[in-house]
């Protein structure tokens, strides 16, 4: 069993810490999965060493292992609809009569 939920949708980028034993250990994995990080590894209170790692949900049991430790943080896909959620549509600093000009031809329609 997945020590990480498989509820989100499978085409969502999930922000996950990957906790390894030692340095060999997280570097095998990472080689072995090709997975996408974030930042440079760093070293935890333990002892053992960490990185931010973003994959979909579907490529997490790849990560799971002996000598791992993996833990949803976030999902990246997520937080990225909501910040394109506040972005508004149109020019905000166009007056509202304002005409295009510039040297493109105008095309009706």
């Amino acid at each position: 069993m997945s020590a990480v939920p498989n509820a989100e949708p499978h085409d969502d980028i999930l922000r996950l810490r990957v906790i390894a034993d030692d340095l060999k250990t997280l570097r095998a994995l990472l080689r072995e999965t090709h997975s996408d990080v974030g930042g440079r590894p760093h070293h935890e209170a333990d002892g053992r060493i960490g990185v931010d790692v973003y994959t979909t949900a579907d490529r997490i049991p790849d990560l799971e292992r002996e000598g791992v430790t993996v833990t949803r943080t976030g999902n990246a896909s997520e937080a990225g609809r909501a910040a394109q959620a506040e972005v508004g549509d149109g020019d905000r600093f166009a007056p509202a009569d304002a005409v295009p000009r510039g040297l493109a031809a105008k095309i009706s329609g």
